[in-house]
């Protein structure tokens, strides 16, 4: 019986899949499977559908989604911006600003602040709130600060905050102070009182 079973899965795994399967009694007593018709005493074998699934089409394989770094967990419940005060005008010649901002609760050991001047950082991130800037452009301008984690990771960050810088120009500087030499540039309506000593260039003493 077992050899009989034997024979019957080699010859099936022979077949094409889906053929017709017969079977019946040779003139030696032995049982035959063929995919050939016999007439007599052939029987027709029915065939249960194999279980293999086609291949799914090559779109429809879904890429490994890439991993994520993890978020940080740490959440500040406040973080903003003290100083400059939102819209405020900034007056200074050498275009200078101190930026100072706080957080609630405090920094945490090992995180950062970060200053961020029309989208782009200033300086190194580091543990103290106050930002001092110089030679800003005139015009208007925006800040923000944003808390770093150990690694690098942006914690919190406020959202942009105006201001407008005015800086004196050079021919306000002259009208302010029209007899100073330094910097600025005499001025032809600089009084004659205040006008400094001309030096005497002479080489020959006069005779």
């Amino acid at each position: 019986m077992n050899r009989w079973l034997l024979a019957l899965g080699l010859s099936l795994a022979a077949l094409p899949a889906l053929a017709q399967v017969y079977t019946y009694i040779d003139a030696q007593g032995n049982r035959v499977f063929t995919d050939q018709p016999r007439p007599g005493n052939a029987k027709k074998i029915q065939l249960s559908p194999g279980n293999r699934m086609p291949p799914p089409p090559i779109g429809d394989i879904a890429a490994p989604a890439p991993e994520e770094a993890p978020k940080p967990q740490f959440h500040y419940e406040m973080l903003r911006l003290l100083i400059p005060e939102p819209d405020a005008t900034i007056r200074s010649t050498a275009g200078e600003l101190i930026v100072t901002a706080t957080s609630e609760p405090g920094l945490k050991r090992g995180h950062r602040y970060r200053l961020l001047l029309d989208g782009q950082p200033i300086g190194e991130a580091g543990p103290s709130p106050v930002f001092a800037l110089s030679n800003i452009d005139r015009g208007t301008h925006h800040l923000s600060v944003e808390i770093l984690d150990e690694q690098g990771r942006t914690v919190e960050r406020t959202a942009n905050q105006p201001f407008h810088m005015q800086r004196m120009s050079l021919a306000q500087k002259r009208r302010i102070k029209p007899c100073a030499t330094t910097d600025y540039g005499q001025r032809p309506e600089c009084p004659l009182a205040e006008k400094p000593e001309e030096e005497d260039v002479s080489i020959l003493p006069f005779f």
